[in-house]
């Protein structure tokens, strides 16, 4: 998959969180500022036309690009952690014209482990993370498995689906969700419903 065709996927993520905006909204209405949707919507349309004007092969810079976007034009919590994923998936994929799935997966565990440094935060917190190290755990063993491409990422989608439930059941103890305690039982994360929403954009636009 070359330079082209990473430009297109984050153009659909764009897409794909423009037509979660309100839901999104509507989770971070419960246990966070309330804002969660907007801002990831209007900060990845400001990916969009930054990532228009770029003439390079470089996968590496297009990512780094739209994670620098990220952090400049998304609020809260939400724009430092997200710019940080992208930034460091870019930062794997320096100088490279080509990505492979071992790519992507490298991609997502520096998006993981640069989200765990700029939150301060591990599985288990009522996180983006909950979503995200689930369908890298998941991805990984699909591929020891010998599954193709289309179905590894599915069984990550299927993970991140599950972890977004399995935030419902505990307690949040980052960010603004921290201030409920026990009331923060029964609602979804809206970072890992996020994400989740990214991946099955990816899952769409490989499978189309």
């Amino acid at each position: 998959m070359d330079a082209k065709k990473i430009t297109e996927i984050l153009h659909a993520l764009s897409s794909k969180i423009d037509k979660e905006k309100e839901f999104l909204t509507e989770l971070d209405n419960v246990i966070g500022d309330g804002d969660h949707g907007i801002n990831m919507a209007r900060g990845f349309k400001a990916v969009d036309a930054k990532i228009d004007t770029l003439e390079t092969e470089d996968i590496g810079e297009i990512l780094r690009t739209a994670g620098m976007t990220l952090v400049s034009t998304v609020g809260g919590a939400s724009g430092p952690l997200y710019g940080t994923a992208f930034m460091k998936a870019g930062m794997t994929m320096s100088k490279k014209t080509q990505i492979s799935l071992s790519d992507f997966l490298a991609c997502l565990n520096a998006a993981v482990e640069g989200v765990k440094m700029r939150g301060k935060s591990v599985q288990g917190e009522k996180t983006m993370l909950d979503a995200m190290i689930p369908a890298l755990e998941a991805m990984n063993k699909a591929i020891e498995q010998g599954l193709t491409s289309a179905d590894v990422l599915k069984c990550g989608t299927e993970a991140a689906r599950q972890g977004v439930e399995y935030t419902k059941t505990i307690i949040a103890t980052k960010g603004r969700a921290s201030y409920l305690g026990e009331r923060s039982i029964g609602h979804q994360d809206p970072g890992a419903t996020s994400f989740t929403n990214m991946l099955e954009a990816v899952y769409d636009y490989i499978t189309a």
